[in-house]
């Protein structure tokens, strides 16, 4: 057991943290006065140009195998290198990228698809989620049906992150009712890929935060036999395996995102003075800048160890519920406690603390709520799937 960073990852680390300070927090301000005007956080065309910066310092396709032009560094990197970004709210992620299940497509599906996704000629976006099916995805209504050598689509998905900018969608829906009853929603459901142009419509949902998912409609969406993504009535799995990578994500998002926000806190504390002292001297601020530290940093390790975990191909499903369960509030604890420690001025939109505030209280909602967490977490444990003090 090695509990601290090789040479190579504290390099990346250090690579990272100098792109995000030069490149990407001198935008804050322009993100946010965007915002408030109703306009995107950042033009497409500025967002492609810092994606091409980072390419040019060596990061494109972070997880991408080495075939397709990618890094292929591994999922710790992946989670260290997204600590990083999480640090500001400016919305930038990696390019040369594409979605873990997508690699599951045959050779025809990895050219019209996979690649061009990878080198940022198409965009993608995953939707299993509706209206009366979140996280009991055993409600899900969606049908294909088949006819002749097309498969007919028809129903509703919502809160699809990407939707309103996806080419296509790889959509979940059943494709054998009886099947799909009798396993309790485990089979008779197929993931297809479905181009746009095929006839499906999206639609964007207004939130409390920034975050802009859509709804999609499907209304007798014809899709060819040859778009079945996987396995007919497997496709139950690969939501799984699209999910699962997603949890301990929005653990390393909490982790980067709470560590600035301490700092921030931090250094206002020292500057606020009141009654001939700064607050940082009050015993009531000082536990909560000590609260904080101590559980970002359990943070970092459950979300790590999720991470390590698949770097060794084990099933990390146990342990990525525990990363984004405690990672998600612990992210609403440590905001919340920074708003309070600037007071009045944390409230206002002068400082970006109120949007950390807005976004972070998504992360305990997404890719699986607090309760299905602790469901998850504690089936395993009474089913003995897991035992306590188990090191996994």
């Amino acid at each position: 057991m090695y509990l601290r960073l090789t040479d190579e990852q504290k390099m990346v680390q250090k690579t990272i943290r100098r792109f995000v300070e030069k490149e990407l927090i001198p935008l804050e301000n322009d993100v946010l006065r965007n915002e408030r005007e109703g306009k995107p956080s950042l033009p497409a065309s500025k967002l492609k140009e810092l994606q091409f910066k980072a390419k040019e310092a060596g990061f494109w396709g972070i997880n991408t195998p080495e075939e397709y032009g990618g890094a292929d560094l591994g999922q710790m990197m992946m989670a260290i290198v997204l600590m990083e970004v999480s640090k500001t709210f400016v919305p930038f992620h990696f390019g040369g990228g594409a979605d873990n299940i997508l690699y599951y497509g045959n050779e025809e599906q990895k050219k019209k698809y996979l690649i061009p996704t990878i080198n940022g000629e198409k965009k993608s976006c995953f939707a299993m989620t509706e209206p009366g099916a979140g996280s009991d995805t055993r409600n899900i209504k969606m049908t294909a049906v088949k006819d002749g050598s097309e498969w007919v689509l028809n129903g509703e998905k919502t809160f699809i992150t990407g939707g309103n900018e996806a080419d296509f969608v790889m959509a979940i829906a059943i494709t054998d009712k009886e099947r799909h009853q009798s396993t309790q929603g485990r089979e008779g459901v197929t993931c297809f890929i479905v181009d746009r142009d095929m006839g499906w419509k999206s639609e964007y949902i207004h939130t409390m935060g920034e975050w802009g998912p859509a709804g999609l409609v499907f209304d007798n969406v014809r899709v060819p036999e040859e778009n079945i993504l996987g396995e007919l009535h497997k496709g139950y799995n690969l939501g799984l395996e699209w999910i699962g990578f997603a949890r301990w994500v929005v653990g390393a998002r909490a982790v980067g995102a709470a560590e600035r926000l301490l700092q921030m806190a931090i250094d206002y504390a020292k500057e606020r003075v009141t009654f001939g002292k700064p607050i940082a001297e009050r015993q009531a601020i000082q536990w909560q800048i000590a609260d904080s530290a101590v559980e970002i940093e359990a943070a970092r390790w459950l979300v790590l160890n999720a991470a390590f975990t698949l770097d060794h191909g084990e099933d990390n499903r146990h342990v990525a519920s525990m990363a984004k369960l405690y990672g998600a509030n612990m992210g609403n604890n440590v905001v919340d406690r920074v708003l309070q420690i600037h007071g009045g001025m944390g409230y206002t939109r002068e400082l970006p603390i109120e949007r950390w505030y807005r976004e972070a209280r998504l992360w305990r909602i997404y890719d699986g709520t607090d309760e299905i967490q602790r469901m998850i977490i504690a089936r395993n444990l009474i089913k003995g799937h897991v035992k306590i003090g188990q090191f996994v």
